[in-house]
């Protein structure tokens, strides 16, 4: 679970700079960084001008961090005593360093914002082995969702062949109910000849 820290910079004077970089801040006296392994992230809340700011003089706001395709360098913020004197800003950066410059006014100026430092790298180990876990399962799953299917395929291919059967049988059974009845007529017509031949022998 991510820990949340308040983070605040004060930029007053020319041209005046702070820089957000916890990969070496943290860096103790032997020179190892505190928090190896961690991920960090700043989120940049809000932008306001100090009470001591000088009347009319516009204050602009410069960051510069690391994009998708290189560095970007961009002002965020217009401040003016008495006429904008707070922004209220919604900015990420996943990726240090990340630098504010005050590039016109003197301010000063408060950046506000909050600092995530997320999970170590070993539960990121067991978040990766639940995952390979969980995808072993989904395998699994679909494996035998496939066999279940084709297994229910070849019930509905056996059952049409013998609904065909089926079908075909009132014929043959047909076909052998006019057999006897075609021998029956055979034999009754030599006995019918005989019976006629008799009577014409009487007369």
């Amino acid at each position: 679970m991510a820990e949340e820290y308040l983070y605040g910079i004060t930029l007053q004077g020319p041209n005046a700079t702070e820089v957000w970089d916890p990969e070496h801040k943290n860096e103790d006296v032997d020179g190892a960084n505190q928090h190896f392994g961690a991920d960090q992230k700043l989120i940049i809340k809000m932008a306001l001008l100090g009470p001591e700011a000088k009347a009319g003089e516009l204050n602009v706001l410069q960051v510069e961090a690391m994009g998708l395709k290189g560095p970007i360098k961009i002002p965020i913020a217009l401040l003016e005593l008495g006429k904008t004197a707070q922004i209220i800003l919604d900015l990420s950066f996943p990726d240090p360093p990340v630098t504010f410059t005050l590039i016109k006014g003197s301010g000063p100026v408060h950046i506000v914002g909050h600092n995530l430092l997320g999970t170590h790298m070993d539960e990121f180990e067991d978040m990766e082995d639940e995952m390979e876990e969980e995808n072993i399962d989904d395998e699994d799953d679909e494996k035998a969702s496939h066999k279940k299917r084709k297994l229910s395929g070849e019930g509905k291919k056996n059952g049409t062949k013998r609904a065909k059967m089926d079908e075909e049988d009132p014929e043959d059974e047909e076909d052998e109910d006019e057999e006897p009845k075609k021998k029956n007529a055979k034999l009754a017509t030599p006995a019918k000849n005989k019976n006629q031949a008799n009577k014409n022998k009487k007369k």
